[in-house]
């Protein structure tokens, strides 16, 4: 029997005993611990690729493991593996043409998948070519110290004539992952990454093992759709093929030939390629790193019967001594269902032999049974017992019962595991316990009610009042939710209308949102006579619902403020400001202005400007830009701008308007903070054509003259609203015919994450263009139309000489 052994049996010494079940303990423990380090040891590995290539922590790294995991529906050991292969697992798609193992071009191929080039037609094509290649490559291999050797000879002798630069070379381990035994020309670090390879889906040289056929992966594109490619990168190796070992029946193994070519493999390369496999099947088996086949017999046609049952069984071969003594007995075939108390699993348990996995059953009831069976022709039928096991540390005990009949000098061994049930009921018990439901079931002809216990905890009931029946339930439901659950509960009683519904109850702790799921069973005549289902418990789930959805509401009502606060800004903005883009007559100049607000949130900003003419002909020009958005910042704008003008048709002077505006700024604060803002002034005076400019924290204005553009050297004066002793300087600038003054608000040049300087810089080339392109007659406005998407407000002033004046 694979998965027990037993209690100590008679006839054994103590010692013996305790002995083998220290070593059984000690054994399953290296086990748990070999399988642990090998586990971690490609996590880590794992870990330090992505480190290494996406600059992650090593927490980060592993939670980026898990998460790519989850999301491709993969456990976390392939996540690992595909890491290390550096390629991306993609949904297999029906095979093409490039990865049919033979075109349809090229028919009579198939047949060398049974290894029989001599005997193909197309053998003639080159044939005498490959015979001094294959002569030498069979005298080297006669001489191969390992699969190493093998896969470099190989590539040796298959480089020029069929452009092989890399061999690998996979056998099948006996759970089914691929062992690298052999390569060459692949490197030692992508080896390194594919020695061990779990069985998953998409592994070309698996497929060519299970399939006996040759892979001729040709098409770069749909084989990495299909397959997953080895190499770094995949597209390193445009073509390749794998090639199954061949012998007497199919060999768990395949060799892969790697080739830069992007040309298909022609009949002549494939008949080379095939035949060079062929030699390399004895030396890989006598180097003892292939299997060797045995013809198919009573083994194969037992595993056969065995894969159709839905129980547990094994065959049992005796292992005997040179004298006929029965030493041991090793696990030849097994039954899928087949399972021992560490979990391994059908062919899992093939090839293991009973003492070196389950060291206790050495002198034992149950061996001896097996002796006699084989000895007698008797069936075994043992009374049940105890098999301890540890795993990981943690020791495990089931009961059995085994069953043994002789097959020839083989035995069949079944087993039946009493313990399950039990096993079963517990982790039932558990996921009602974590789900916060509980199963129910009624029986509506004897009228016998069953809970479990769960189902008391939900309602809140002592469980030595019994069950409520379907009947009473409405009694215990809130009054708003009788109507919709009784009637469901009616139907579910007469005509067997499944029901799942959510309703209230009332209890000790107060009132529980619930959730009934059931359905009937009924008779012959559709009269229910059973119903089964569960309770939920979805209290909290429903309080975070409703917790959801009073947080969008709030939302929703912040958003709405929010829109209404932005649709009044804007309109008071709009009646405070003149047309936003116009062409001006003042003074003798040409103006052009263009006032463009932000496309994005949801407040309007505080960007103004004003143009006028003063009381003595001249003209004042002003530029400002308030600091954050919405009513407050509209509010100090309008401010701002008619206690500029008011002041400065009075005859005040400039510095004077700032250093007022400044302190004004200054005492209508709040508390907490004030408002501050950027100006910058200018007065023109046509007699002379002085421009007297000041400026408060404000970006310098851009002067073009001649076809050069600058910016004008700034004079002192801080932001507005910043401090009590801001002192603010004036300087002039006498404008010439032809001359270009833009006066504009950080919106025009400023970009996110660039510096200040780089964006003056843009601006300025910008500019000067577009007078070379003759478009200076709405120049402002171009500026801004160039603008789009922008995330501030954009307002500007071209102040522009005519020619003639």
């Amino acid at each position: 029997m694979t998965s027990d052994s037993a209690l100590p049996g008679e006839g054994t010494a103590p010692e013996v005993l305790a002995l083998a079940k220290v070593v059984a303990k000690l054994r399953a423990e290296v086990v748990g611990l070999e399988g642990l380090a090998s586990t971690t040891a490609v996590l880590e590995r794992a870990k330090g690729v992505l480190m290494a290539q996406e600059g992650l922590s090593e927490d980060v790294a592993y939670e980026t493991l898990l998460r790519r995991a989850n999301q491709r529906e993969r456990t976390l050991m392939e996540e690992c593996w595909i890491t290390l292969g550096r390629v991306a697992a993609r949904p297999a798609s029906p095979p093409g043409p490039a990865a049919q193992a033979c075109p349809p071009q090229q028919p009579g191929l198939t047949d060398l998948s049974a290894f029989g080039a001599d005997r193909h037609p197309a053998a003639g094509l080159g044939g005498a070519g490959h015979r001094p290649i294959l002569a030498r490559l069979a005298g080297a291999l006669a001489g191969a110290h390992g699969p190493d050797d093998v896969a470099e000879l190989l590539r040796s002798a298959l480089g020029d004539p069929a452009g092989v630069e890399g061999v690998m070379i996979y056998a099948v381990a006996p759970a089914g992952s691929l062992e690298l035994a052999g390569h060459a020309g692949v490197g030692e670090e992508l080896a390194a990454q594919w020695r061990h390879v779990p069985p998953l889906s998409g592994l070309a040289a698996l497929e060519a093992i299970d399939g006996g056929q040759p892979l001729w992966l040709e098409d770069p594109a749909g084989d990495g759709i299909r397959y997953h490619l080895i190499g770094d990168p995949p597209e390193r190796w445009p073509t390749r093929a794998w090639l199954p070992v061949p012998g007497r029946r199919p060999v768990p193994a395949a060799i892969g030939f790697f080739r830069s070519r992007h040309t298909p493999f022609d009949a002549d390369t494939r008949i080379l390629l095939l035949r060079a496999v062929r030699l390399c099947a004895a030396p890989l088996r006598h180097l003892g790193h292939l299997p060797d086949p045995e013809e198919p017999g009573e083994v194969e046609a037992v595993q056969r019967i065995l894969d159709a049952l839905s129980g547990t069984a094994i065959l049992l071969t005796p292992l005997r001594s040179e004298t006929g003594e029965v030493e041991d007995y090793r696990i030849d075939a097994a039954a899928p269902a087949s399972v021992d108390v560490a979990g391994r699993r059908g062919k899992e348990l093939v090839g293991r032999c009973i003492l070196e996995t389950y060291p206790t059953v050495a002198g034992t009831a149950l061996w001896e049974g097996y002796l006699d069976t084989l000895t007698t022709g008797t069936v075994y039928e043992g009374e049940p017992f105890v098999y301890e096991e540890v795993t990981a540390g943690v020791p495990r005990q089931s009961t059995y019962s085994v069953r043994a009949t002789r097959l020839g000098d083989r035995l069949i061994v079944s087993w039946v595991r009493h313990d399950s049930s039990e096993r079963e009921a517990r982790r039932l018990d558990d996921m009602q316990r974590l789900g916060n439901l509980g199963w129910a079931g009624w029986d509506l002809a004897t009228n016998t009610i069953t809970w479990s216990e769960q189902v008391f905890a939900i309602f809140g009931r002592d469980p030595a009042l019994g069950p409520i029946g379907l009947e009473e339930l409405p009694r215990h439901v809130v009054p708003d939710d009788l109507p919709g659950l009784g009637t469901a509960v009616r139907r579910l009683l007469c005509d067997g209308t499944a029901i799942d519904r959510s309703f209230r109850v009332t209890t000790a702790d107060g009132v529980r949102h619930l959730r009934i799921v059931a359905e009937a069973q009924s008779d012959v005549d559709g009269t229910p006579v059973e119903v089964h289902g569960f309770f939920q418990d979805v209290t909290a789930q429903r309080d975070a619902e409703l917790a959801l959805h009073e947080s969008e509401r709030a939302v929703l009502v912040e958003r709405g403020m929010l829109q209404a606060e932005r649709t009044l800004a804007a309109r008071l903005q709009h009646a405070l400001l003149p047309i936003p883009e116009q062409s001006l007559e003042l003074a003798g100049l040409s103006i052009d202005v263009a006032y463009v607000p932000s496309e994005s949130g949801l407040n309007v900003g505080g960007d103004w400007y004003s143009a006028i003419e003063l009381p003595d002909k001249s003209a004042l020009f002003v530029v400002g830009d308030v600091a954050g958005h919405g009513l407050d910042a509209v509010a100090t704008m309008a401010q701002l701008r008619f206690t500029t003008k008011g002041m400065t048709i009075t005859g005040s002077a400039l510095p004077d308007v700032l250093s007022r505006l400044n302190t004004l700024l200054l005492h209508t604060g709040s508390d907490t903070h004030g408002a501050t803002a950027t100006m910058i002034m200018g007065r023109y005076q046509p007699w002379d054509r002085r421009l007297t400019w000041v400026r408060a924290g404000h970006l310098p204005p851009l002067l073009i003259r001649g076809g050069e553009a600058r910016f004008l050297p700034l004079p002192t004066g801080s932001l507005l609203g910043a401090g009590f002793d801001s002192v603010y300087a004036q300087d002039t600038l006498d404008l010439e015919p032809g001359d270009h003054l833009v006066l504009y608000t950080d919106g025009l040049v400023e970009e996110p994450g660039e510096d200040l300087d780089a964006g003056l810089a843009r601006f300025a080339v910008t500019a000067r263009r577009l007078l070379e392109e003759g478009r200076g007659e709405s120049l402002a406005r171009t500026l801004a139309a160039q603008r789009q998407g922008h995330r501030d407000d954009i307002c500007a002033l071209d102040i522009h000489v005519p020619d003639r004046v």
